[in-house]
């Protein structure tokens, strides 16, 4: 699955600015939840190969005017979308975890249909990537990120790499960025950092430096590894689909399926207290008090029946919302 014949490619047209501002609108929003991909976004406003093949373009070092503008208006896009709603995103996931995490559900299971249609028909490789992808989700689905350390810095490390899976996002339809930042613990410190750079500059008395600075101390690394992944793991993504396109299919359809195992929805924060034990230090009563509600540990709790109803009605909005966006796109590429 090269550039030219990615799902929804086509022959490049000219140069169509509403709707490549209005595809990058859409995969910026999607790297802000969980479950929606950035490749689906572009792939259902007409303009993923433009984009798959200008990266391609600008990682061989080939700067023309054309490809510039049209990256420029998708990415830019994208970036005016994460700044302007980064902050509501995180609020609604902190204050109303269980229905957020419900639509996250639904939305991750409508990408599903979307990587069977590219895979079919499966192949034993491609039964054999689907089990490694669901095993890796739900490895990863038992290590709930708890409370960051009060006297701790940024991990710059961990940043770098939640950079380098949000970039996923961007290549592969079906692949959601954000779930799998929410899975690595940096999806609210991220949103948070978006939105305390936005609301610093922004101040009514002026720029807060502080702040800002403060904030790119986490978004700095993020977009390393944000432009380290586009460039080098949008390239090895595609060397494996060329080279290994069942089997590559199958770990995204693993990956998909097991992405609900971490999205129980009915969990909560539970503030820590004095005593209790963080990274293997007793917490003091200020440090406790110094943890924001973003880093509280997340317990499961038993939900009362309308809250399951919601949830499946919450869930079920999400998958119509992922398939009608992918009907969309199979329409225009089609045509």
């Amino acid at each position: 699955m090269t550039p030219n014949n990615a799902p929804g490619a086509e022959t490049e047209e000219p140069l169509q600015a509403p709707r490549k501002v209005i595809g990058g609108l859409l995969m910026g929003l999607a790297n802000l939840v969980p479950g929606i991909s950035g490749g689906t976004m572009l792939l259902s406003a007409g303009v993923y190969p433009a984009f798959i093949n200008g990266i391609a373009e600008v990682a061989t070092l080939r700067f023309r005017l054309r490809t510039l503008l049209s990256l420029g208006l998708i990415v830019g896009s994208a970036a005016l979308a994460i700044g302007l709603f980064a902050g509501v995103v995180k609020n609604l996931v902190v204050d109303h975890r269980w229905a957020m995490y419900s639509v996250f559900i639904g939305l991750t299971l409508g990408g599903v249909p979307l990587i069977w249609r590219l895979l079919k028909p499966a192949t034993k490789a491609a039964w054999a990537g689907c089990a490694a992808g669901f095993a890796v989700m739900a490895l990863m689905a038992t290590i709930q990120p708890g409370a960051s350390d009060p006297g701790a810095g940024p991990n710059y490390v961990v940043l770098f790499v939640a950079g380098l899976a949000g970039a996923s996002a961007m290549i592969l339809p079906g692949v959601s960025g954000g779930y799998l930042l929410l899975i690595l613990g940096q999806y609210l410190t991220i949103l948070g950092a978006i939105d305390q750079a936005k609301t610093a500059m922004l101040a009514a008395g002026g720029p807060q430096w502080e702040l800002v600075i403060a904030a790119f101390g986490v978004l700095i690394p993020v977009g390393l590894g944000v432009v380290a992944g586009v460039v080098g793991v949008s390239n090895l993504i595609r060397l494996l689909l060329r080279r290994f396109e069942k089997a590559t299919l199958g770990v995204l359809l693993g990956l998909l399926l097991g992405a609900v195992l971490g999205l129980w929805p009915f969990q909560q924060g539970v503030p820590p207290r004095a005593g209790d034990v963080l990274k293997g230090r007793v917490l003091t009563e200020v440090e406790a008090a110094q943890i924001e509600p973003d880093d509280y540990p997340l317990e499961r709790y038993s939900p009362q029946g309308w809250q399951v109803g919601a949830s499946l009605a919450l869930a079920l909005a999400g998958f119509g919302i992922t398939q009608g966006i992918a009907r969309l796109g199979a329409r225009k590429a089609a045509g």
